[in-house]
């Protein structure tokens, strides 16, 4: 594999076989969206781990006599390739690069929610004492950024912007933990990264921002369901709605607790977590079809660098409206 990494095959494989069995899933999922809803997220979904730790969703819910299971994954591709298939019926936030691969494999999915814009939670670093000052600068440098996630777009808006492109520098696909090593060690000129480890090399390796997302990348979050529980559900997705929103406030109007109680879940130190909390907007809104400009913007970036398989017409998905 070269255009795209193994792993985003093997999952947009996935992706599209659940796709053409996706009457089957149907049925998995109407037997059990009257009293449960199965939730998905990551170890990052802030929003959801506070709700998931304080009980508030599961109060709310109980209430309708729905139950609340939790359902942890590693990354955002595989959380997609889950609810598509019926193995779960609402996706806590995804950055926006990955609701654009599902729809490369024809996912059946529609958007419920978005967090507004968060530029500054992510960013191309580099280390204090490095001689680069601007992004003209990168021109011939080893730059390391994850392959497929939204720091692969802001690096590829970036170099744009002053008329560079990735045949101008020497990218260096590697995961985030990877990148953080290679930035560390100097093994890489600079680093595209994101909330927390942004905030992480900011904090411990005195990293300096070259340029965030401002103006270059808007960086929204994506909450997800799938097509046939959005479709039986609505009063579920309501509340569910309502909760993602108050909690974004609190998280705002609380920072130092709000950070505490992060801290212990994520396993970092609670000044790491409230800086990077302090680049989210965690503002919860309605997605619209308006709303979905730079989805476009991404998945032809990416079409055209060979990372996506096929063109996505960002606007040709389902949403959710919570009114």
């Amino acid at each position: 594999m070269t255009a795209f990494s193994r792993r985003q095959a093997l999952v947009l494989m996935s992706l599209a076989a659940a796709a053409r069995v996706s009457s089957r899933a149907a049925c998995a999922q109407s037997r059990g969206t009257t009293d449960v809803v199965r939730i998905g997220f990551q170890r990052s979904s802030t929003l959801t781990a506070v709700l998931k730790t304080n009980g508030e969703l599961e109060k709310a819910l109980a209430a309708r006599g729905v139950r609340v299971t939790w359902h942890e994954f590693t990354s955002g591709l595989p959380l997609l390739e889950a609810l598509n298939i019926g193995n779960v019926d609402f996706s806590a936030d995804v950055a926006d690069t990955v609701p654009i691969f599902a729809q490369a494999a024809n996912a059946k999915l529609v958007y419920v929610a978005q967090e507004a814009a968060s530029p500054s939670a992510q960013a191309i670093v580099v280390l204090a004492d490095s001689p680069l000052k601007s992004l003209a600068d990168l021109k011939g440098k080893k730059v390391a950024v994850t392959k497929g996630a939204g720091s692969h777009y802001l690096l590829l808006a970036a170099l744009g912007s002053v008329g560079l492109n990735l045949t101008g520098i020497s990218p260096a696909y590697l995961t985030p933990a990877d990148g953080r090593a290679a930035f560390v060690s100097g093994n890489v000129d600079a680093w595209v990264a994101w909330d927390p480890f942004l905030s992480s090399a900011q904090r411990q390796s005195a990293a300096k921002v070259l340029a965030d997302g401002t103006g270059l990348a808007n960086y929204k979050r994506y909450y997800l369901a799938s097509e046939n529980y959005a479709k039986t559900a609505d009063d579920v997705l309501k509340t569910i709605y309502a909760k993602l929103t108050q909690t974004g406030q609190w998280v705002k109007s609380h920072p130092k607790e709000a950070a505490e109680g992060l801290a212990g879940l994520w396993g970092i130190d609670p000044g790491t977590v409230e800086l990077a909390n302090s680049h989210r907007s965690y503002r919860v809104g309605a997605v619209t079809r308006a709303g979905l400009s730079e989805q476009q913007t991404i998945a032809d970036a990416f079409l055209a660098e060979g990372v996506l398989p096929r063109r996505v017409d960002a606007s040709d998905i389902k949403i959710w409206n919570p009114d």
